[in-house]
């Protein structure tokens, strides 16, 4: 097997999260649902999800290299402000450095948070 035949399938998920989050970012304003009351805290909580999503995705990619977590944050959290300033440009949407530093930031700490955990279970030795 070629190394783009190992990295392709590795990468698959990662590019599909940062194609759907792109989509979603592409939505002008008056196409997105109000969800009256719960608004803020659906689509802050979708952030949070969505960029966790990716961040495990990420982990997935870079599983081999020593620094796994650190890069997988890092693409990650590039990733969200890439996506910020393409949001700047669509109808209706903004661009918000708090949605990247706490929401999409927080999504992807969770989620690396979660995996170390589940992979540090695996690699403990049965009792």
């Amino acid at each position: 097997m070629n190394k783009l035949q190992s990295i392709l399938p590795r990468g698959l998920a990662a590019s599909i999260m940062m194609i759907a989050i792109f989509l979603f970012s592409s939505q002008p304003s008056e196409s997105l649902p109000d969800f009256l009351n719960w608004d803020y805290l659906i689509k802050k909580s979708s952030h949070v999800i969505g960029y966790g999503l990716l961040g495990f995705s990420c982990l997935h990619y870079f599983s081999g290299h020593p620094k796994k977590y650190q890069i997988s944050w890092l693409t990650t959290v590039l990733y969200a402000v890439t996506d910020e300033f393409h949001q700047s440009f669509v109808p209706g949407r903004s661009a918000s450095i708090l949605d990247v530093l706490l929401f999409d930031n927080l999504g992807a700490i969770i989620a690396l948070w979660i995996s170390s955990i589940i992979e540090a279970k695996r690699a403990k030795p049965p009792e």
